[in-house]
């Protein structure tokens, strides 16, 4: 008879629940099947085993994932569905939270939207007077290096969703968090732009590979 830790995942969620799966364990509950000459789970350990964790699997890029034996266009859907779902779930948790406290349930949310992005996406997180969420938008998409940002289109859309604040985010894809010369400058034409209209800029968070720069703890906002 099989032990607990060799079970089928399904079989392991139903007799001790989903919190005693493995990482592997999970994501063979999504892949469904194994490849040649390996069964479900070895093929889901060794996957984690290759890229580190299972979210270093989830940001691999799309040529690197296809380039694994046994992952082909199924297989890479069925992992980006992963991503997307988890960055979906983010998203209606920030949306159902109480006004944000703490930068921490900002910054899980944003680590999600951005966690598998190739180029600079600019988001913007609209709030009302008592900080409460009331949506958020990728405004902006650009290359690996580079976005590029209207300030005008930011104050149109706080309009329209008649938000009191904002929080600005975008990511660095190549890796530092560190913000550059422009972002810096682009964020000051932002709230110069959201000063007419009264609207507060919060803060600016610039997301690196494992680490995310506050403009608002340095002093800038």
């Amino acid at each position: 008879m099989e032990t607990a830790q060799r079970m089928l995942p399904r079989e392991k969620m139903q007799h001790h629940g989903i919190g005693a799966l493995s990482d592997a364990e999970l994501l063979a509950l999504f892949l469904r099947t194994g490849t040649r000459g390996m069964d479900l789970l070895t093929f889901a350990e060794r996957l984690l085993q290759r890229f580190g964790s299972l979210r270093g699997l989830l940001q691999a890029p799309e040529e690197e994932l296809k380039g694994v034996e046994g992952i082909g266009i199924a297989k890479y859907a069925q992992l980006k569905g992963i991503t997307e779902l988890a960055r979906r779930s983010f998203s209606l948790q920030l949306l159902e939270k109480d006004p944000i406290r703490t930068p921490d349930a900002t910054r899980d949310f944003l680590h999600s939207q951005f966690c598998d992005e190739e180029r600079e996406i600019f988001i913007v997180i609209f709030l009302d007077s008592q900080n409460r969420v009331i949506r958020h938008s990728r405004m902006f998409a650009g290359t690996l290096s580079y976005v590029e940002v209207h300030p005008r289109e930011i104050v149109r859309e706080a309009i329209k969703v008649n938000a009191a604040a904002l929080i600005l985010a975008h990511n660095h894809p190549s890796g530092s968090a560190e913000p550059s010369k422009a972002d810096r400058l682009v964020t000051e034409k932002v709230i110069k732009s959201c000063d007419f209209m009264e609207i507060k800029v919060l803060d600016h968070l610039v997301i690196g590979q494992g680490e995310i720069v506050s403009f608002a703890e340095r002093g800038w906002i």
